[in-house]
């Protein structure tokens, strides 16, 4: 299974030439707000203009990222470079931040040593076309990194429609003075620094979060689930789990409840085609298929796995039993427990399930692991 699709290419193209129409466009405008700052002597137009700037050099981070990440697998790197992306997009907030500390401390200075700025109708003009042209810039760059399932994207589209609010900021501020002849410029280039900041460690709490590894999302894992069911021989599926190894591109791992009659090379044909199911249907990898027997010829089991699933089911964080199967030969019984997250030691109330089961039959060997169902909470 090749994880480098077509799909996956032509998703590439769509953030690269997103990214390019944001550098020239940012790019112009800094140029823009830059000549007018200086020719004002406005300290948030010219802070804005920085800010520009630092947006167009986090478009071309973001199409280093995705080139680096549409790279193939190979020796080291098995699973791809497809987590490029988040750390191109931890880049970006990086340089958010920065713009907002390097502006704040120019802004502190203006404030103790003011210098009165000078506005003409033109431009105020130029500005107001900036706010407009960072509206449109910001949704469609956010709207297209949503679609592409894009952070760096969607923080890009989130920093422009952040810089509109802070242009229009400056245009007030530049009437302000025009009317009343009180300067905020100071204090309004502080503010903006301040947004700045919070919005960069905002951005950097996100990707930080998403590199560290958080839960897939919960549709996906249900349709998962939903499409690995529609197997005849399949009573149960449980225990998913999904690595992310970048935007959309998932290897997972699943355990199937069958019959204990199957034999190996039924087993191997269905798990083949679930396989190829769920990369053909949710793309994503499965790597390995568990699997657990169901008692077809015993039975006791079926009583017994009343009993426990009745003992245990108001017990403290117990979500869910599964893979339930007794071996009257052997003289065990085997299943899993899912607790939930909410129960503060997790450990210590599986430990009191098993205890709780062990005294119902002692003279049973009790073999069960502690689970985490990704969709169980």
């Amino acid at each position: 299974m090749n994880q480098n699709t077509g799909t996956e290419q032509s998703r590439d193209k769509v953030i690269v030439r997103t990214s390019i129409i944001g550098i020239l466009t940012n790019a112009g405008l800094a140029a823009f707000k830059a000549l007018i700052g200086l020719l004002t002597h406005s300290v948030a137009i010219t802070m804005d203009a920085v800010n520009n700037l630092s947006d167009a050099g986090s478009s071309l981070i973001t199409i280093v990222g995705t080139k680096l990440a549409g790279k193939q697998a190979d020796k080291k790197h098995p699973f791809g470079y497809g987590r490029m992306e988040y750390l191109s997009a931890m880049v970006i907030s990086l340089i958010v931040l920065y713009a907002g500390v390097t502006s704040l401390q120019e802004s502190v200075k203006s404030i103790l040593h003011p210098a009165k700025p000078s506005y003409t109708a033109i431009s105020l003009v130029i500005v107001a076309a900036a706010v407009l042209v960072k509206i449109i810039l910001g949704s469609f760059v956010k709207k297209t990194g949503e679609k592409v399932n894009s952070d760096s994207l969607v923080n890009s589209g989130k920093d422009a429609l952040l810089d509109s609010v802070i242009s229009a900021s400056t245009l007030v501020a530049a009437l302000v003075y025009i009317l009343s002849g009180l300067s905020l410029e100071a204090w309004l280039g502080a503010l903006i620094s301040i947004v700045i900041i919070k919005s960069g460690i905002d951005m950097l709490h996100e990707t930080l979060s998403q590199i560290l590894g958080e839960n897939a999302d919960l549709s996906l894992i249900r349709k998962i689930k939903a499409d690995v069911m529609t197997f005849p021989e399949v009573r149960g599926v449980y225990d998913l789990v999904l690595n992310n190894y970048g935007p959309d591109k998932f290897n997972g791992s699943i355990h199937i409840e069958v019959a204990d009659t199957m034999d190996a090379n039924e087993l191997d044909e269905l798990i083949r085609q679930i396989q190829y199911k769920v990369y053909r249907e949710d793309h994503v990898i499965l790597t390995a298929v568990g699997v657990y027997a169901m008692n077809t010829h015993e039975n006791k089991a079926a009583e017994v796995e009343r009993a426990v699933r009745s003992a245990l089911k108001d017990m403290p964080g117990v979500h869910q039993i599964h893979g339930f199967y007794l071996n009257e030969e052997k003289k065990t019984i085997r299943f899993d427990i899912v607790i939930s997250f909410s129960v503060g030691d997790r450990l210590r109330a599986f430990q009191n399930c098993i205890a709780k089961i062990q005294k119902m039959y002692p003279d049973y060997q009790i073999q069960s692991a502690m689970d985490t169902e990704l969709d169980a909470e």
